[in-house]
């Protein structure tokens, strides 16, 4: 056998060794299970979401939401399709993780086995394409393809685990904002799709606040041939209040931008701030002219801006 066979047989047993011994890392750093798991079965906590907003949770995910194009999601009709449960010890390392869809039949329960001590538990709900990144409890991370939704929260920095069994209910509280901008007029001919870009908000959320922890540009794309004129856009505020500024762009088969306006939108968190005027046809001034306040069973109250 020539050096050279053995020394190729070496460095490719050498690479693999190091791709199991990467894969292994990932592993222990990534636990997560299965999508649609339940965690252990016969864990010693055991956690159950019984309410999400203002709504018992049964009666709340009987909704669903509406998928739209290139990774969007439209508006979401009292629903819920995404539960996510995350274990962080003291220090914020994620030491389980459970993903669930709308679809199992455990959905809204999962149960963990942990050794006695002190943890950090994270739930969100949510309706997007996919699961956030949660490795950090402090940037748990939404992006672009995934689209953004309704999304709601629970944190506890002090669950205390012992050897013993427990059942844990928890509550959902709404953690983001959201801009329903809404058209009046119709689309022409040759529009083919539109583009709802906006900053000022975040991608990413703190668990332990609830609030924006990054500087995000959220894009999102629906296809003008749905004939859809009203869009919710979700964010996380810096804070209880902000501001968005918008960019709405309409454009051709081709992708030429045929028409485009930009808005200043103040935001609340856990309210919606209406945006409505004639997109195409209007005058292109972004000023509003009307504001009233009201509140509903459902979100902490509205804003209606026209423009």
């Amino acid at each position: 056998m020539t050096k050279k066979i053995v020394s190729f047989i070496a460095f490719s047993v050498l690479a693999l060794l190091m791709v199991f011994a990467v894969f292994a890392c990932e592993k222990a750093i990534i636990p997560d299970d299965e999508e649609n798991g339940v965690g252990d079965p016969d864990g010693n906590l055991r956690v159950t979401v019984y309410m999400i907003g203002k709504t018992p949770f049964e009666a709340f995910t009987r909704g669903a939401a509406v998928g739209s194009t290139r990774g969007s999601v439209s508006a979401t009709e009292s629903g819920l399709l995404r539960l996510n449960f995350a274990v962080y010890d003291k220090q914020g390392t994620r030491v389980k993780q459970v993903n669930q869809t709308s679809d199992n039949g455990s959905f809204g329960t999962a149960s963990f086995q942990l050794e006695p001590g002190t943890y950090q538990l994270v739930v969100v709900g949510h309706s997007s394409n996919g699961n956030p990144t949660m490795t950090d409890l402090t940037k748990i991370k939404f992006t672009n393809a995934q689209g953004f939704t309704d999304t709601f929260l629970y944190y506890s920095a002090g669950v205390v685990v012992t050897e013993e069994s427990q059942e844990l209910p928890v509550s959902l509280g709404r953690i983001v904002s959201m801009c329903r901008f809404v058209m009046t007029d119709n689309y022409p001919a040759d529009v083919a799709q539109m583009r709802f870009q906006y900053k000022g908000g975040s991608g990413a959320f703190d668990a332990t606040t609830g609030l924006g922890s990054v500087n995000s540009t959220q894009t999102l794309y629906f296809d003008a041939a749905e004939g859809q004129k009203q869009f919710d856009l979700y964010t996380f505020l810096h804070d209880d209040e902000g501001t968005i500024h918008l960019q709405v762009t309409a454009y051709d088969a081709d992708d030429n931008v045929l028409q485009e306006r930009e808005f200043d939108v103040p935001m609340e968190r856990d309210h919606i701030t209406w945006l409505t005027g004639a997109f195409f046809s209007g005058s292109g001034s972004s000023s509003s002219t009307t504001i009233t306040v009201t509140v509903n069973t459902d979100w902490s109250g509205e804003t209606h801006l026209t423009f």
